[in-house]
């Protein structure tokens, strides 16, 4: 029955609807994402701290606040005396059942290029541990992995604005299928 509790809490997550799949199936959306959750930023202060033209990340800003997953922020006064415009992230990607499969061949890339990019940008000493792993699971043991994988993150970000003073660490939990697998199962559907 626990278990059952436990599972249902992680996956009351809502779907995504195509508009939000779109908007979360692109790098550098991700990045835009990440870098408004840390801080309230400005399209200049995105566009300068991700090398892009400021046109480019206005597009990608537009299309996260559409989909509401950015907001305005209250209007400041910038170093110059201009006033600026920021934005902050809203935090509802956290909380989707995001099905980037349904984005294209591209789409369930995306987190990963992102995370790329941001190691990339941070570099290799900024890792704080990397585990990689080959495990054979049921069906069952998989959900379990992945509830039980969730509560525990879920724990950390429900309470994180209390360590908004503690230095902010990134990260990306993946369980895929190994390759060797699918092949196997498409020899089997194949001979049946």
């Amino acid at each position: 029955m626990a278990d059952n509790h436990q599972r249902d809490a992680v996956r009351q997550n809502p779907a995504a609807n195509a508009q939000e799949i779109k908007a979360l199936a692109h790098p550098l959306r991700l990045r835009i994402l990440r870098l408004c959750g840390l801080h309230e930023l400005t399209n200049k202060q995105l566009a300068d701290r991700l090398e892009h033209d400021p046109g480019t990340v206005l597009y990608h800003v537009r299309q996260l606040l559409a989909a509401g997953f950015l907001e305005p922020a209250a209007v400041r006064t910038g170093e110059s005396g201009a006033l600026e415009k920021p934005y902050r992230s809203t935090g509802r990607s956290w909380n989707l059942d995001t099905a980037l499969h349904d984005a294209g061949p591209e789409g369930p890339l995306a987190p990963l290029e992102a995370l790329r990019e941001e190691l990339t940008e941070a570099g290799p000493d900024s890792l704080a541990n990397l585990s990689r792993f080959v495990l054979h699971l049921s069906p069952q043991d998989t959900e379990e992995l992945i509830n039980r994988v969730y509560s525990v993150l879920s724990e950390y970000t429900d309470t994180d604005p209390q360590r908004s003073d503690q230095p902010s660490y990134g990260g990306l939990f993946i369980l895929h299928k190994t390759a060797d697998q699918i092949d196997d199962q498409s020899e089997k559907g194949s001979v049946d």
